[in-house]
Formats: C-alpha cells, structure tokens, sequence
C-alpha cells in the first residue's frame, strides 16, 4: 500500500526571508492535493521545501514512517518523489528520448529504462513523434509534456507538480490535466501547485488554500464552493 507525504509545522525560506509558517498538511495516498494561492503564498517554496532544494527552518517531511527531511534532495528522489517543476527545465541540446532517459537514471529504474520509455510515449505520443529532435526545438506544450514524462521515468510513489497550465494555450492545458486526472484514477500520489482554481478543483481530492505562508483552508474538492473559495483566495473574506 501507497505511503501518505506529511509535511508537520514547516518553516523555510530564502536566506533570512522565511517564506513558510508552520505549514501542515498531509497528501493522502493515492489522492490528487491542490496547492492553491495567490503569487507569493509560498505554493512553489513548498514544494522545493518538501524535495529538499531549500533547507527547512523547523518541522518534518516524512513519506509514511520514513522521515523525509533528513535526506539530501538525490535520497528523497531515490525514496520515490518527484518533482515537475515550472517552465521548460530541460536539456535543450538533448534529444527528446535521451531527456526522457535521463528521468530513468535513478539505480533502481536504470533496468527498466526502455520499458518506461515506451510506457512514456503510449502516454504522450507526441513525444514519440518528436523523440529524435532536439528537446529545445519543442514547443511550449510539448516542453511540458516532456517535462511531466521524465518526471514519470522514475516511477515516483508521490508526484509534485509546479504549474503545469502557465502559458499554455487551454487546449493544451486541457490535455495535460487530463493526463493528471488518469494518473491520479491509476493511484499515483499527486500534489498539484495550480493558480487555475476551477481546474484544480475539478481534478483533486483536497485542496489547500495558502496565503502569506500558511495555509488558511483544507477541505474536500467535493465541498469547495468556488464563489466562497475565490473571495479567500483574493482576500475579500
């Protein structure tokens, strides 16, 4: 059985600019968590926070039982999490397929390359048109969907997705949430960072509303009312 992520009363930041406040949650095993906010609620530091790029101020990550922050970001990787961060983030003078490959370094997925590489095209077909050009030769949506396949190479336990709608036209950003919504039905741990509510909303289990560092509201995605969730997200409650 799948492993919950705990984060228990985080504190991060940037130098001396703490970003995060005794920040709890929990993404419930097998569940979609939407991370929402406004600019600057500190959605992303909690996701760099929670894949060890920013070193913690106070509290605990743990997957399950094992603690989590303890870890340097190569371990936390190596214990089943990933990370989609924003933009492009890729190895333009690659390929497509060596990209992807790359995604497969982890030791124990190195045996499982190709077929994870097949597994990624039969997902993403346009990434298997496209497995021979140069990665920086994508455009804006095929960069995204490269970016979310490599993720998907290591066979995560627990996905942490950063945006994954900014700048893309809404077609394209309808196929990629639907791409989360099947890998959410299939049983893969999700946390989704997303400023798009209504589309997070629809595809998640519990959403968290994050303002100033904190987190204000948790509930249901079922019990969400948009109109009372937009009025906190832009203050007006």
């Amino acid at each position: 059985m799948a492993d919950a992520l705990t984060v228990a009363k985080v504190r991060a930041g940037y130098g001396a600019i703490n970003v995060l406040w005794d920040v709890s949650l929990t993404a419930a095993a097998g569940e979609l968590t939407a991370l929402i906010g406004p600019n600057g609620a500190g959605k992303t530091t909690l996701l760099r926070a929670i894949m060890g790029l920013l070193p913690l101020g106070g509290g605990a990550v743990s997957l399950g039982a094992r603690r989590l922050d303890q870890l340097p970001t190569w371990r936390r990787a190596q214990a089943g999490i990933a990370l989609i961060p924003e933009g492009r983030m890729l190895f333009d003078s690659m390929s497509v397929e060596d990209n992807l490959l790359i995604g497969a370094y982890p030791k124990a997925q190195r045996g499982h390359g190709l077929r994870r590489l097949e597994a990624a095209y039969t997902m993403f077909p346009k990434l298997r048109e496209r497995r021979r050009q140069l990665a920086g030769s994508l455009s804006g949506g095929e960069a995204r969907m490269l970016v979310l396949a490599r993720g998907l190479m290591a066979d995560p336990k627990v996905l942490l997705v950063d945006e994954p709608s900014l700048g893309l036209a809404p077609l394209v950003a309808d196929e990629l949430f639907g791409i989360l919504a099947q890998l959410r039905q299939d049983g893969l741990t999700i946390v989704l960072v997303e400023q798009h509510t209504e589309r997070a909303v629809a595809i998640a289990d519990q959403v968290h509303l994050m303002q100033s560092g904190k987190v204000v509201l948790s509930q249901r995605a079922a019990e969400v009312s948009l109109p009372r969730l937009h009025e906190q997200y832009f203050g007006l409650a």
